[in-house]
């Protein structure tokens, strides 16, 4: 499908959200937008962004305006963009931040200022407990807790009984490290060895010696990007022949780039957009996963899609599925159209998006199932879908 098709099917979908909303005038529609197009997490913000790109210019039938900042992957930047754009911008809804601890450090502004805000981040801590601060948000990537279930369950299946771990000395390898031990008890699988290294670490021989003298079935690695090939290829270096997981963080094409031969063949839990070309026939979101991979690389390049610019692009038919039924009650602009806004956003039903199928509710403000989490591998030099 080409670009041009694409936007055809974007626009197809704002039209017929249309049709159903009242003939009466609404004042523009204003999306507030915080990523992080530069700094270190960079890679996940411009990808975002450049799917943002591509949005129609309406939602809903009304006239739509996008205001996209950048926090250079700074919290504090973050914040101060958001509190901009609500109380000079005066926007509607919020999209972004794309790194937690900004997501989590906007809460405060949004929930103050009571505007709706959806993040495109893993971790789950933004939306849970479903209470306080963090009824305003709403999340579209799926779970840490999600991807650890699909991945546990494929090991299960395949005999491994043991692994080693080692993860980012952060918040992504703690939040790792606590969802993968949940799973693994569940399908009684043992963490035998548990190491951590750092994003700018040059060297992890010693904690890759610890891992093998433990002899694993198998070793995940919890990172994201591409300094998570720096403990795949010390592994294969050393000579360890077992399978080596990742995590759906290292989905970008710099990471196979980087890693070439060494990473081939790793397995890693991940979502219907980096797999799409592979997805089975029957897959509920193959159909908009592979409209949206082909206009994405149409606009940017083959092989340049990514799960975040899936994410990023999910948002929209969010947006138009809230918005069609916020608008027969409130007009843009307004605080009673933002918590409108906030109340519909927890009703969609079924709406398949890019990297799943969304059923949201009061207590649940991501609505991803089991079919937005794949298992995938490393072919070729390509990411592959594997199973669910």
């Amino acid at each position: 499908m080409s670009f041009t098709s694409y936007k055809k099917n974007l626009r197809y979908v704002a039209a017929a959200a249309a049709l159903v909303v009242s003939t009466v005038a609404h004042a523009d529609i204003k999306v507030g937008i915080d990523l992080s197009s530069t700094g270190p997490a960079a890679a996940i913000g411009i990808t975002s962004k450049n799917a943002m790109l591509m949005w129609p210019k309406t939602i809903a039938g009304q006239k739509a305006e996008y205001i996209i900042l950048d926090d250079g992957s700074d919290p504090g930047v973050a914040v101060r963009n958001i509190r901009k754009l609500i109380s000079e911008d005066h926007v509607d809804v919020i999209v972004g931040p794309n790194v937690t601890p900004a997501a989590l450090a906007a809460l405060d502004p949004v929930a103050e200022s009571q505007t709706p805000m959806i993040t495109l981040i893993g971790s789950a801590s933004v939306v849970e407990p479903q209470e306080g601060k963090r009824v305003w948000a709403f999340k579209m990537a799926q779970t840490d807790s999600a991807m650890a279930d699909v991945m546990t369950r494929y090991m299960s299946n395949h005999n491994v009984r043991t692994v080693g771990f080692i993860g980012f000395a952060d918040s992504y390898g703690d939040s790792w490290l606590n969802e993968f031990t949940k799973f693994a008890t569940l399908r009684h699988i043992q963490v035998v060895a548990t190491e951590r290294f750092n994003r700018t670490d040059a060297s992890v021989t010693g904690q890759v010696l610890k891992l093998m003298a433990a002899k694993p079935d198998a070793i995940l690695v919890a990172g994201a990007g591409t300094p998570s090939v720096l403990p795949q290829r010390t592994l294969v270096e050393r000579g360890f022949k077992g399978p080596i997981y990742q995590t759906h963080g290292i989905a970008t094409p710099e990471f196979i780039k980087l890693g070439g031969k060494d990473v081939e063949g790793t397995l890693f839990p991940t979502q219907p957009v980096v797999v799409a070309r592979t997805l089975p026939a029957d897959h509920p979101a193959k159909k908009a996963a592979m409209a949206f991979v082909a206009a994405y690389e149409a606009q940017y390049g083959p092989n340049s899609v990514t799960q975040f610019a899936g994410d990023a692009a999910g948002v929209y038919p969010r947006l138009v599925d809230a918005v069609t039924r916020a608008l027969k009650t409130a007009q843009p602009g307004t605080p009673a159209f933002r918590a409108a806004l906030r109340s519909e956003l927890e009703h969609a039903h079924e709406l398949v998006v890019p990297n799943g199928v969304v059923n949201t509710s009061v207590k649940d403000h991501v609505g991803l199932d089991q079919r937005a989490s794949v298992m995938g591998i490393i072919k070729d030099g390509k990411f592959t879908y594997l199973s669910q």
